[in-house]
């Protein structure tokens, strides 16, 4: 039996799911035009009151002087890590061994770019002041917040000051991979200003926490963003219009940059809730932001077949995969609309299941 095919079919066939905003499809994009006057005009090739009245907007939440509107935040940030190593001279970046960038973008930094990737700390960890500063040198440091391979970890906001002041002393370029940027914010208590204040450049996603359809932006300094534009046209990034995606990151972004800390508190309460069942926990222990895997102790096997039950019993949907590690199974939790959608009696229900087939 292909245990994967059963999780990830009674997931499907869920009325309701704990994590994100509901089921992507059409009606994401039907439900950010809805609204749209049908004579707005396109932006073309990057250019266009459409795209830079976002981009005017995004500068002035992030701080930064200037910000550049991407299709793809893998594109941003390859091109963003190559600005910072042809300023300073050395084609060589640090960062967790767990980024995005070396294990979901199949070498696009090293195979485009020809950049040399420095790890730091080990799997299991937060990069730490201590790990920057024993650091060989490199161009551009790029810290992930929250690291999500680890359950979306973060460091302390302190931690983060001081290696902001390490990288400055030292002529080191730090980069924000924020692509759930808005989604920490209630953990630090900050503005998404005073955040990206210690970065010299900031990636911040779109379809993520924000549910947009796709889209990212690059933001930083005049001269960096010009240089971006550049590297975007070499990319194949300036698509004659963006606006789709555009709009909708503009339609989501409203609706839901107020709810992060709503949705961080669902986390909170949702994670003592699973750390209550046996043989379960979750990483971290209290999530720090919307984010957190569930830990399950037994094979996958086992575990995908308890679940299937559950999702199959209840309706909502818990996991559509799982990675086996040693000794149990892990899956991501990410909360947004979709759980705000269920009422107490459901949760209830799903939990009496859950201490059963645990």
């Amino acid at each position: 039996m292909d245990h994967g095919k059963l999780l990830r079919e009674s997931f499907n066939g869920t009325k309701h799911q704990l994590s994100g905003h509901g089921r992507r499809n059409v009606s994401v994009l039907k439900e950010a035009f809805a609204n749209v006057d049908g004579e707005t005009s396109s932006d073309m090739y990057g250019k266009g009151e459409v795209i830079e009245a976002f981009e005017r907007k995004m500068a002035q939440l992030l701080g930064k002087e200037s910000t550049v509107f991407f299709p793809s935040g893998t594109m941003a940030q390859q091109i963003a890590l190559r600005i910072w190593c042809d300023e300073l001279g050395t084609k060589k970046v640090a960062y967790h061994p767990l980024a995005h960038l070396e294990i979901h973008e199949e070498d696009g930094l090293k195979e485009l770019h020809g950049i040399e990737t420095v790890l730091l700390a080990d799997e299991t960890r937060l990069v730490e002041l201590a790990d920057v500063v024993a650091m060989e040198d490199v161009s551009c440091l790029l810290l992930e917040l929250p690291q999500r391979e680890i359950g979306g970890q973060l460091p302390s906001f302190e931690t983060l000051e001081a290696i902001a002041s390490h990288c400055k002393a030292r002529g080191i370029k730090l980069h924000l991979d924020g692509a759930r940027l808005l989604e920490i914010l209630p953990y630090y208590g900050k503005s998404a200003s005073e955040v990206c204040e210690l970065f010299d450049s900031v990636y911040l996603s779109f379809y993520k926490g924000i549910g947009g359809i796709a889209g990212a932006i690059l933001a930083g300094s005049e001269g960096f963003t010009e240089r971006s534009k550049v590297w975007k046209r070499r990319h194949g990034g300036d698509l004659i219009s963006l606006y789709p995606y555009i709009l909708s990151a503009d339609h989501y972004y409203e609706k839901r940059k107020d709810r992060m800390a709503s949705y961080y508190e669902d986390a909170k309460q949702l994670a003592e809730r699973f750390n209550a069942v046996p043989g379960i926990r979750t990483m971290p222990n209290v999530p720090v932001s919307n984010m957190f895997h569930l830990h399950i102790t037994g094979s996958k096997e086992e575990i995908a077949t308890k679940l299937a039950e559950l999702q199959r019993s209840t309706g909502i949907g818990v996991a559509g995969y799982l990675v086996e590690k040693n000794g149990y199974c892990s899956t991501e939790l990410s909360l947004g609309d979709a759980y705000r959608e269920l009422d107490g009696p459901a949760i209830d229900h799903l939990f009496t299941e859950l201490d059963r087939l645990m």
